[in-house]
């Protein structure tokens, strides 16, 4: 469950996805809602780092300094920008792993830009940058650990490929290429520089499989957010069902060059907004 991520990297300070998560974040509790924008805060920081335009040893420099500050919150000694976070990390089991993984996803932009990554390394960098988010936001749901940790898993993953099937000419005007390797191959594509590829006409090859992907892990993630509590479950079931929609809008667009930007309709986000966060 990325908060908001929108490629490049995670993005997330998109104006336009923010949209969503703020609804989705609004119908918490004050210290469950206090908490998620303490973690999108955190996010968006580093991630700002990651997709700025400074020179790459200054942007891991700076991205090394928050592991820094995460380690020094954890043994006691909050810095000033993570003091106000003593009190979810306390509350809500918050773990350090988790906020140092989103670190490291965010790094994996810096030394290099990614471009057509193998699967592996394309779900670990779905795991970093998403799925560790939602590990973090299930602890603060109040979600069982298992199931917390198996959501995490599953949605962070749908939202995350959902985000790079609809940013691929974004992400290639950054240079960046998130598109596996292995699918790129197998459409006949041997090429990884990211305006080549986004203009090959076999790209849908390599996009339907990858939204059915998706489309797996949002049933995975339904199928765990039915067994759960309704109202543990309100901000990722209106997360998910959000992505669910632009990625049902992204397969009915298709893949194939030019591609016109998508958008959920007011009228269904108002639907899922009332469907949702009133339980």
């Amino acid at each position: 469950m990325t908060l908001e991520a929108t490629s490049p990297g995670a993005n997330y300070g998109s104006t336009a996805s923010g949209s969503s998560f703020y609804a989705a974040m609004r119908i918490l509790p004050h210290d469950q809602r206090e908490a998620m924008f303490q973690i999108y805060s955190f996010c968006r920081q580093v991630d700002d780092i990651a997709d700025s335009d400074g020179p790459r040893d200054e942007r891991l420099a700076a991205l090394q300094a928050w592991r820094n500050d995460i380690d020094a919150l954890y043994q006691g000694n909050p810095p000033p920008r993570l003091k106000d976070y003593v009190t979810s990390v306390k509350t809500f089991g918050l773990k350090r792993e988790d906020f140092l993984a989103i670190v490291d996803g965010m790094e994996m932009d810096v030394p290099q830009d990614i471009r057509a990554p193998d699967m592996a390394t394309l779900d670990l960098y779905c795991d970093r940058v998403a799925s560790a988010v939602g590990r973090l936001s299930v602890r603060v749901f109040g979600l069982p650990e298992e199931d917390g940790i198996e959501l995490a898993h599953h949605l962070g993953r749908a939202l995350q490929l959902t985000n790079i099937l609809r940013d691929i000419d974004e992400d290639a005007g950054l240079g960046r290429l998130y598109l596996p390797r292995e699918a790129l191959l197998h459409a006949g594509i041997t090429s990884n520089d990211p305006d080549r590829v986004i203009v090959e006409r076999a790209l849908p090859k390599v996009c339907l499989p990858l939204a059915q992907r998706a489309k797996v892990y949002f049933e995975k993630s339904d199928e765990i957010m039915n067994r759960n509590r309704r109202r543990a479950v309100r901000a990722p079931r209106m997360m998910s069902k959000y992505y669910h929609a632009i990625l049902d809008l992204l397969i009915a667009r298709g893949f194939n060059a030019p591609r016109e930007p998508v958008r959920v309709s007011k009228i269904t986000r108002i639907a899922i907004l009332l469907r949702y966060a009133l339980i």
